[in-house]
C-alpha cells in the first residue's frame, strides 16, 4: 500500500515537472560580466539551479554526517570497554523512587 502511495506521488510529480518544463520552453538569456550572455531554454535554467542547489545541500551536510558517524563509533568503543557493572547499572533504572 505504501509503495503503491509513494509511485502515485512520484508519478504526480513527474507529470508536473514535465508539463512545467512544455510549459516554458523559451530561451532565456543570461547576463555575465564583461558582456558575455548565454541563451538557453528557461527549463534548463532550472534544472541546472535545482542542480547546484541540491549538490551544495548535499556537501554541506556530508561534514555533520561524518562528525556523528565519528562520534557514533567513539560512543560505541567507549561502551564496549567499560566494565559489565556500569554498563547494567547504565541500562536498569531504579524505579523504586516512583
Amino acid at each position: 500500500m505504501l509503495r503503491t502511495l509513494s509511485w502515485l506521488v512520484r508519478l504526480v510529480v513527474f507529470l508536473l515537472l514535465l508539463g512545467l518544463a512544455i510549459k516554458n520552453s523559451g530561451l532565456v538569456t543570461l547576463h555575465f560580466f564583461f558582456s558575455n550572455a548565454w541563451e538557453i531554454p528557461l527549463v534548463m535554467l532550472v534544472l541546472v539551479s535545482f542542480g547546484v542547489g541540491v549538490l551544495t545541500g548535499g556537501t554541506a551536510s556530508l561534514a555533520t554526517l561524518y562528525r556523528q558517524r565519528r562520534e557514533i563509533d567513539r560512543l560505541k568503543r567507549e561502551a564496549a570497554s567499560a566494565p559489565a557493572t556500569i554498563r547494567s547499572e547504565a541500562v536498569v533504572p531504579d524505579l523504586t523512587s516512583l
